[in-house]
């Protein structure tokens, strides 16, 4: 019988909570169990991690392996977990060193191949494990997301092999942010006439207050309101991370070259209050 530990992450919202994943090797017919109140998508890394590890030249252990995902009560979803996973299995059959998983977290999902592939959320659960002083490993996909967040450790990896090596003496390579030189937003200077709305822009922006634009429907509200952003100020570090990583959760990438620009989206004059303030499934949002 062994066991080994493997820390990762998972999404809940913008917080990336850590999750423990516990691999245990015991006697019995081969059989693979998972609990920890996993999703179809967790539970189907069984088989893609079966895969990945032969291909991966290492031997899937013909034993009984039992998978704890802690906390119990937290619901796990996605691929994110299969990096652990397999490094969890390995290390319970001995074929990688236990003790030195303890400095990591790990976030990818698992080709049949071997190679990783990206996830969402990574920006919120590299600034986690900073906190707690450890080494986050993430696919290439993530790297430009997760090298966001500076002051943290963020190692990139190609495959398992990759990761298997970068426990040991070989270095992996650091995350690192894409240039984020600002790109042109529109410019007030677009609208002509509307003065007093005009007017009402600038003492919103001077003053950090709220604004509401009521007219009929082609007045230039909305050619207004687009102007906004381009008469604030850039957001500051702490602000542009969090703006950040509201935009990492939704699955729709971070644009770089708007860094530091204040966000702006247009909804459409259809759209419900649901719809406005977030409601609906997190997965289409």
């Amino acid at each position: 019988m062994s066991l080994a530990l493997v820390h990762s992450r998972a999404r809940a919202g913008v917080n990336a909570p850590a999750v423990r994943i516990e691999v245990l090797l015991s006697g019995g017919l081969p059989h693979t169990q998972m609990v920890g109140l996993p999703e179809t998508a967790v539970r189907e890394s069984r088989d893609r991690v079966r895969a990945a590890i032969v291909c991966s030249q290492f031997e899937f252990p013909q034993r009984r392996i039992t998978i704890n995902l802690a906390p119990a009560d937290l619901p796990k979803e996605g691929g994110r977990f299969d990096l652990a996973i397999a490094l969890g299995i390995l290390a319970a059959s001995g074929q990688i060193d236990a003790q030195l998983l303890s400095r990591y977290e790990f976030l990818g999902e698992l080709a049949l191949t071997g190679e990783l592939r990206g996830v969402n959320g990574v920006l919120p659960a590299a600034l986690a494990a900073a906190r707690l002083d450890r080494t986050l490993i993430v696919p290439p996909e993530n790297a430009a997301e997760a090298g966001l967040a500076g002051h943290a450790d963020v190692r990139v990896a190609r495959t398992l092999l990759e990761v298997c090596a970068g426990l040991g003496e070989r270095e992996l390579p650091r995350a690192m942010p894409v240039d984020i030189a600002g790109s042109p937003m529109a410019d007030l200077r677009d609208v002509r006439g509307q003065p007093q709305a005009r007017r009402a822009l600038e003492v919103a922006a001077a003053g950090g207050h709220h604004l509401l634009l009521i007219g009929t429907p082609g007045c230039g509200k909305t050619l207004l309101a687009s102007r906004l952003p381009g008469i604030l100020p850039d957001a500051t570090d702490a602000e542009a991370l969090e703006t950040a990583t509201v935009t990492a959760c939704s699955g729709h990438g971070i644009d770089a070259t708007r860094w530091r620009q204040r966000p702006y989206r247009s909804p459409h004059h259809t759209a419900s209050a649901a719809s406005l303030v977030g409601g609906g499934c997190h997965e289409s949002r």
